[in-house]
C-alpha cells in the first residue's frame, strides 16, 4: 500500500475555504482506497511552522496512485489550489 500525504499553506488566510473546496474535488477520483482532507489543528511547537491543510490518501498500488494523478479531476484540483497556496510538500511512502 502507498500512503500519499500532502501539506499545504495558504498564501492568504482569506482563501482557506477556497483551498479546502479545491482539495476536496480530489475526492471524486476513484483510484484511492481512502481519501481525506483535514485542517491542521496546531502549529509545530518545535519549529513554529504552520500547515493549513493535509491531504491523506491510500492506494493499493503505484499504478493506482499514477492513475489518480492522471485523472482530469487532479488537474482541476491543481488549477483551483495552486494560485492560492504558498507551500506544498508531498510525500509518498510504502507501507505493509
Amino acid at each position: 500500500m502507498i500512503r500519499h500525504i500532502v501539506f499545504f499553506t495558504a498564501r492568504d488566510p482569506k482563501d482557506l475555504d477556497r483551498i479546502r473546496e479545491g482539495l476536496e474535488t480530489l475526492s471524486q477520483i476513484p483510484h484511492s482506497r481512502h481519501f481525506e482532507v483535514g485542517r491542521n489543528l496546531h502549529a509545530d511547537r518545535l519549529t513554529g511552522a504552520e500547515v493549513d491543510y493535509v491531504v491523506y490518501a491510500e492506494f493499493d498500488t503505484q499504478a493506482d496512485l499514477d492513475a489518480y494523478k492522471a485523472h482530469p479531476a487532479y488537474a482541476r484540483g491543481i488549477e483551483l489550489v495552486k494560485p492560492l497556496r504558498d507551500m506544498r510538500i508531498a510525500a509518498d511512502i510504502e507501507s505493509a
